[in-house]
């Protein structure tokens, strides 16, 4: 695979100089918009693999972008910013974000987290579609295709899908996709599946008004107990 991009929004331009070098050194390819610039939009032209965020940006905020973002993208998001109250990091946690890091930063536990969360995030990558019954997963670009027709998918879209793909003609319970999905992470609302699971049918049904066939019953997506 070749090399990660990961997208740098960060306003203090000696800041963000040290975290181009820092990640330059380090196998990384950097991308750095203007942080006035739309950064959603950067992010669908340039795809990156991952985003090191800022919260308080000069135009929008890193929260109010993290939120945007998370409606086409499952990108990882990593903050990284001097907002360090509880509520800033719980706030980055519902939002959408991977990991939350103070300023100033200890650059061994930043790349850690990077290469943890990519090494978590493009696992599935590995493979580079997941097919079922025409229908093909694509996880690196989180995308569902289904005879020329695309959805994009969210980050926990993605990732129900491509649990419920490698498992394909077996039942999935409750339990096992809120485990897969949230693992230890906090803050989890009860009603959290059902609502992407609910999301990810809508799509479904939008992008392609044959999935649900005939075959629904065998499908991935009904194979889930809930």
């Amino acid at each position: 695979m070749p090399p990660y991009k990961i997208m740098i929004v960060e306003d203090d331009p000696l800041i963000r100089s040290q975290l181009q070098t820092l990640l330059n050194g380090n196998g990384y390819v950097t991308l750095t918009p203007d942080p006035l610039a739309d950064i959603a939009d950067a992010v669908k032209d340039r795809q990156p693999h991952l985003l090191l965020l800022d919260i308080r940006l000069p135009g929008e905020s890193g929260f109010s972008l993290c939120s945007k973002i998370r409606t086409f993208s499952g990108l990882p998001i990593i903050f990284v910013t001097s907002c360090n109250t509880d509520m800033d990091e719980l706030n980055s946690i519902l939002l959408g974000g991977d990991a939350f890091i103070t300023k100033p930063y200890n650059t061994a536990i930043l790349l850690a987290k990077i290469n943890a969360l990519l090494k978590r995030h493009y696992a599935c990558g590995q493979e580079e579609s997941l097919t079922w019954q025409g229908a093909v997963l694509h996880p690196e670009s989180s995308r569902l295709e289904y005879q020329g027709r695309q959805a994009e998918l969210t980050k926990n879209e993605l990732k129900i899908l491509v649990f419920l793909f490698r498992h394909a003609g077996r039942i999935c319970s409750r339990s096992d996709l809120i485990d897969h999905l949230w693992d230890n992470q906090l803050y989890v609302d009860d009603n959290a599946l059902s609502v992407n699971i609910n999301r990810i049918r809508e799509k479904l049904s939008a992008s392609a008004d044959r999935m649900a066939s005939k075959d629904a019953q065998s499908s991935p997506s009904s194979s889930c107990r809930s």
